[in-house]
């Protein structure tokens, strides 16, 4: 079988080696921003004789390298953009057996990053705590341990704000489960937490607690459709964390401690579907992973597939159609966008030599969405699809796979039914840029209203006349959740309405969620009235910014 070459990693591929433990010690300093310590990776060799490995870096300091109390050379090659720099390590002796590799802290340290490895890690973290920052109380998490929080402290945690004298905490956590190297998830910070769930606590600022708390109260029900759909939940603990607005997604996976946007408090759950996701993505993602990014879809396309079965039991079948053709809708704008010959519009990407940021869009999550239920109509439907998820969630736990290896297993589990399968148009599905092939059949009972009400509005005066009635009628300058407000500013800088402007740039200066900020950023730059501003805007916000949107943002504006 043809070897699956990551593209996006430097490493040495899993063929030749695999690190098999992670063993993180860490110190957090705020002052200075840093992280600084230790990293020992425990190595398997795939092969003998193995005289270097390679790992992944990126913008860090290497102070030494050490294998088996022996100091050793290593070469730190020249910086290749967004990939950063690859790390060769020189072994004394040819590598045949397990061997541990222990380095001073790719962002946060060297290793194999590429999700065709899978690894288990612990962590000790210890944070000096001074009398600047007494008054608050510093919690440290870390993701993927059966208890997500401190299971040791010294001195105990809840003395700190009581101290006069310099405070060191230290905390450690383990995991058992072996994960790949994006998963691995770490946050200090002044937080408090409620109990929302028998396994649920969300972790957020004080000011934020009791709002996330409400927000995210059904993740329980959630939780237990999820294991009734794709198996038993294997993680322990599901906990989640309301992260500051620069976060720049919806949410973030990280095991047994989901990292979500405050953009997601809209005060009456409406948004509540972000943790459906996240929550799917314990099995479709996090249990079986794409063995490199160009299999993105078979993370997010099943993830999707489950979060909308999910909201679908929560709320009907129908919620779940309405829910699914929004989703065709986001699809065919993304590909309008990048226009329908776009390389990165396949559902199978090719990313060599691209940055998978850039790459990213709703096309792995909504084309691949659009595949696995047009599989569903095809095969007989929601349920005996979701046999096919479960038995596919069972056969590749723990693995990274690739999209071969999902079609062998659709045709084998559908053995009775090649004759069907065999009607897909499967390379232009898989392989072609653009819309797919097949639009599969939606119930639109609960769309006709809103397309009904629509055409009514579309029919009315000029544009931007029927904008200004629009807030006349809705108040839509008051809508606190954020996935309205962002398609009313869009629609108010579109139809030129300058008194929007300055509510727009609130808006995607004071979040950083990608999903909102690049799209506003983008239509006020190319409205002439805001297009100085929205460049002053970004130069002035982009440092506060997170990394990845501020280049994004910058790329959009043609200003970096």
């Amino acid at each position: 079988m043809q070897e699956v070459v990551d593209t996006c990693s430097f490493a040495s591929a899993a063929s030749v080696c695999r690190t098999k433990h992670l063993h993180l010690r860490c110190r957090v300093d705020f002052t200075r921003q840093t992280l600084t310590g230790t990293v020992a990776l425990t190595v398997e060799s795939q092969e003998d004789n193995l005289r270097s490995l390679t790992l992944d870096t990126k913008d860090l300091t290497i102070e030494k390298v050490v294998i088996n109390g022996q100091e050793v050379k290593y070469a730190l090659g020249e910086r290749q953009s967004y990939k950063g720099s690859p790390m060769e390590i020189f072994l004394p002796i040819p590598l045949s057996n397990n061997s541990s590799v222990a380095i001073h802290c790719r962002a946060i340290l060297p290793c194999q990053d590429t999700p065709s490895v899978k690894l288990t890690y612990s962590a000790e973290v210890n944070h000096p705590t001074t009398k600047e920052y007494l008054g608050w109380c510093c919690s440290v998490l870390c993701s993927e341990a059966q208890t997500p929080r401190i299971l040791d402290s010294s001195p105990p945690l809840n003395n700190c704000v009581t101290l006069g004298r310099p405070y060191k905490l230290t905390i450690t956590v383990v995991s058992s489960i072996p994960i790949p190297s994006y998963l691995i998830a770490l946050v200090v910070g002044a937080l408090e937490s409620r109990q929302i769930g028998p396994r649920t606590l969300v972790w957020s600022e004080k000011e934020q607690v009791e709002k996330s708390a409400y927000e995210f109260s059904e993740t329980e029900s959630m939780l237990q459709i999820a294991e009734d759909l794709g198996g038993p939940y294997v993680w322990g603990q599901y906990d989640l964390l309301v992260l500051p607005p620069s976060f720049p997604y919806g949410g973030m996976e990280n095991p047994c401690l989901t990292f979500v946007t405050p953009t997601l408090l809209a005060g009456d759950k409406s948004l509540s579907n972000v943790i459906a996701h996240e929550i799917s993505h314990s099995w479709t993602g996090n249990l079986v992973t794409n063995k490199t990014w160009d299999h993105f879809w078979l993370n997010e396309g099943h993830t999707v597939y489950l979060e909308r079965h999910i909201c679908g039991r929560l709320f009907g079948e129908k919620f779940r159609h309405f829910h699914a053709l929004g989703g065709w809708g986001e699809l065919q704008n993304t590909i309008k966008t990048f226009g329908d010959t776009h390389p990165f519009t396949k559902l199978v990407v090719d990313l060599k030599d691209v940055d998978p940021d850039v790459a990213y869009s709703s096309v792995p999550y909504e084309k691949g969405f659009a595949l696995l239920f047009y599989l569903e109509q095809l095969l007989g439907g929601p349920e005996v699809f979701l046999g096919f998820l479960k038995a596919y969630v069972k056969k590749f736990s723990y693995k990274s796979i690739t999209t071969d290896d999902w079609k062998d297993f659709l045709h084998s589990h559908f053995r009775d039914k090649v004759d069907i399968l065999n009607q897909v148009d499967w390379n232009t599905w898989l392989y072609s840029p653009g819309l797919p092939p097949v639009t599969p059949n939606y119930d639109k009972t609960l769309t006709n209203a809103c397309i009904a009400l629509s055409q009514r509005w579309i029919t009315a005066p000029l544009p931007l006349g029927h904008v200004k009635r629009m807030q006349e009628v809705y108040n839509f300058n008051a809508i606190n959740n954020s996935e309205i407000r962002f398609r009313w500013l869009r629609l108010c800088i579109q139809s030129k309405w300058e008194e929007a402007i300055p509510l727009a740039l609130k808006m995607a200066t004071e979040q950083g969620r990608m999903k909102f900020t690049r799209p506003l950023f983008k239509d006020l730059a190319a409205f002439d009235k805001s297009h100085d501003l929205a460049v002053c805007a970004y130069q002035q916000h982009r440092a506060s910014m997170h990394p990845v949107t501020a280049m994004l943002v910058g790329k959009d504006l043609k200003v970096d």
